[in-house]
């Protein structure tokens, strides 16, 4: 027994090839057995010749099979599981640019479906809360594949010299440079355990409390100061707590909210796009914006310039004559419309984030104060202004250029400052 036991424990430890893995059963495979031993699909299969129906578990059950035998082979660990959300815009892309070039009215639908099925994606994914990388892989592979179809296709016509060339590879890479910095922690609000010792329940009424309240019940956090000879301070009822995060069960700083997607309270969070965006890494997303927005419109206007050098620059997009006679002027001039779309989509972004940060108010604030009517809203609610943490136009861009220097957790008597505030606003 105790050399069975020690065979199993050697091979338990033992290293995993590049194409060897531990499934969700917990037992050893290996990448070139994806298709053995798959009982649910058999089954599903089975039944559908049968004609039979099928079990209410028995998609959830084969996708989780496919999700979890989809792997790339790997050097350290073992080969990792590869999220399927990546893969669609992968084939969907370029497939459906090089389908809008056959001919201007493939192109119109192509072009006018494309945006609608992304948003109808977001919406979707937005209700469910569910974390994708379908929008990350499909912005990466967006300006890579731009900028291998600029380097293959208008670079070799001989239409743009080395200096643009130039000048659109190092937008491409600080652009992704700051992508890198922006998925970083956002600044996730942590728990501080010197802070916070434990969570204890009574089910007796303490002084100064309505024992009717919850039953008698009371919830009550133990903090430093509480330990320390002071224990109405921390004495509030956990779920009317305004700042209580019942979720990550920490108490949130002014400002920080929880995001639904991630699973983590966030520091002055202000919206989820491809990663949270919160007070750490908010300059570096406006930052990847500009980046983006500049390089993307100097590559449309080197395109334009290459594929209609008989038109102005400005109304190359709507009348290019003759462009869709050669097959790699009309991929070219396609390439241009869809990198407009997407540059007007996110310089629709920018001029909002430009908007909410000179009045000093973020996204989630904006929603809630137009929610319960509590901001003033200007210009098709492009402008909101709460009027709540404004500071004047230089103030609020002073203290968004520095904020992320200010990450520094919360003292003791921080959290039992805010305590108090919540006990306060109870007795009130």
């Amino acid at each position: 027994m105790k050399k069975r036991a020690k065979k199993v424990l050697e091979e338990k430890e033992e290293v995993l090839c590049c194409c060897e893995y531990v499934n969700r059963h917990g037992e050893r495979s290996h990448v070139a057995a994806c298709c053995c031993d798959c009982e649910d699909l058999d089954d599903a299969c089975d039944r559908f010749m049968k004609r039979e129906a099928q079990k209410p578990e028995s998609l959830s059950q084969v996708a989780a099979v496919v999700t979890d035998r989809i792997r790339v082979p790997w050097l350290w660990g073992g080969a990792r599981k590869l999220e399927l959300s990546i893969i669609p815009p992968l084939i969907l892309l370029p497939a459906l640019l090089h389908l809008a070039a056959l001919h201007f009215m493939l192109g119109l639908v192509v072009l006018t479906a494309l945006p609608v099925l992304v948003l109808w994606y977001y919406y979707f994914t937005h209700r469910k809360k569910g974390r994708t990388l379908f929008f990350l892989s499909l912005a990466l592979f967006s300006l890579a594949y731009m900028y291998y179809l600029f380097i293959t296709e208008v670079v070799p016509s001989g239409d743009v010299g080395l200096l643009p060339v130039v000048l659109v590879s190092v937008g491409v890479v600080l652009t992704l440079l700051a992508l890198v910095h922006t998925k970083r922690d956002p600044g996730i609000v942590r728990p501080n355990q010197e802070a916070v010792h434990s969570t204890v329940t009574y089910y007796a009424p303490l002084v100064d409390r309505d024992p009717s309240l919850n039953g008698g019940r009371q919830d009550v956090t133990m903090t430093v100061s509480n330990r320390s000879g002071s224990p109405e301070q921390a004495e509030v009822k956990e779920s009317s707590r305004k700042n209580w995060c019942p979720v990550c069960r920490v108490v949130r700083p002014p400002r920080a909210g929880h995001c639904r997607i991630c699973g983590v309270c966030v520091l002055r969070l202000d919206h989820h796009c491809v990663c949270c965006v919160g007070q750490a890494n908010h300059r570096s997303f406006l930052l990847t914006l500009v980046f983006f927005l500049l390089t993307s419109l100097y590559g449309i206007i080197l395109v334009l310039q290459s594929v209609c050098p008989q038109q102005n620059v400005l109304t190359a997009l709507l009348y290019c004559p003759g462009v869709y006679n050669q097959y790699s002027t009309a991929l070219c001039f396609t390439c241009a419309w869809y990198s407009s779309i997407v540059t007007g989509g996110l310089l629709h972004l920018l001029l909002v984030q430009v908007i909410n940060v000179s009045y000093n108010v973020t996204e989630r604030e904006a929603r809630i104060a137009l929610r319960e009517k509590t901001a003033r809203s200007a210009y098709w609610g492009l402008v909101v202004d709460t009027g709540v943490y404004s500071l004047g136009f230089r103030g609020n861009w002073s203290e968004f250029m520095t904020m992320g220097d200010k990450l520094n957790p919360p003292s003791p008597a921080d959290l039992v400052a805010l305590v108090d505030d919540c006990k306060q606003a109870n007795r009130e």
